[in-house]
């Protein structure tokens, strides 16, 4: 475990993949960690306690970021535990069975855009709201969760999602110059194909597999060498970097 650095971090969707190894590497680098989970609580909780036998502190609570009351008794609920809160990572997401778009219905649309797009947009406002020196925060910084899918389109499976993650990227630039002058650094992460559980949830576990062969490197990434960048952005060593997209995609 680092030098405790007395900041505290929320990472949305932290029970697994890329947000558990978030998670499990700002604790490494001294972070007070806060993690939500919308249904898996016991993944959560194991990630919460690993942090804590390794002598740091963390908490999971329960949030739906599809849900404006989740978030909002979300981040008063890290208010109380911890006091503060300098770094936030959107990185709850979700995405539907595999389809083209002749076969996607509103209802669908609307539950990816709810969670991937809005759910990001309400948590940081939470995080500025706090953060923010114009509101007489101490500054912080944000880093959102895109995906190669907004630069390749994903058809025939995804195009909802890879147009949820595209509108992430056009909110990473705006944000970053909005609150780049109230202490604020606002960047994005973009992974490429991953091994973690969300393929299974589009029908398709072996899908990192299958797509390995279109990457440059030959190989599907790992959920740590993704949180790496993520906690690089964080940290000060990114003191001046903002409105950046960091593909970690192998070259995809």
């Amino acid at each position: 475990m680092a030098d405790r650095i007395d900041k505290v971090v929320l990472i949305t969707g932290g029970s697994r993949g890329i947000g558990a190894a978030t998670a499990l590497l700002a604790a490494q680098n001294g972070y007070r960690v806060c993690i939500s989970y919308r249904s898996a609580r016991s993944a959560a909780e194991a990630v919460a306690e690993e942090i804590r036998r390794g002598g740091g502190q963390a908490l999971a609570l329960p949030c739906d970021v599809a849900d404006e009351n989740d978030i909002v008794a979300l981040f008063e609920a890290v208010d109380r535990e911890f006091g503060r809160l300098d770094a936030l990572v959107n990185n709850a997401g979700m995405l539907e069975m595999q389809s083209r778009v002749e076969h996607m219905q509103a209802a669908r649309l609307q539950r990816v855009f709810s969670t991937n797009v809005i759910g990001s947009f309400i948590c940081a406002r939470e995080a500025i709201r706090r953060m923010s020196t114009r509101n007489g925060g101490q500054g912080g910084a944000i880093v959102n969760l895109s995906s190669v899918a907004a630069r390749l389109g994903a058809p025939g499976e995804y195009i909802d999602y890879a147009a949820s993650k595209g509108a992430i990227d056009t909110f990473t630039l705006g944000l970053a110059k909005e609150v780049a002058g109230e202490g604020i650094r606002v960047n994005a992460v973009r992974p490429g194909v991953i091994h973690t559980g969300i393929h299974a949830s589009g029908g398709e576990p072996d899908r990192v597999e299958r797509v390995s062969q279109s990457v440059p490197m030959l190989r599907g990434g790992q959920p740590e060498e993704v949180a790496q960048a993520i906690l690089w952005l964080l940290s000060e060593q990114a003191s001046y970097v903002a409105g950046a997209i960091i593909d970690v995609t192998g070259g995809r």
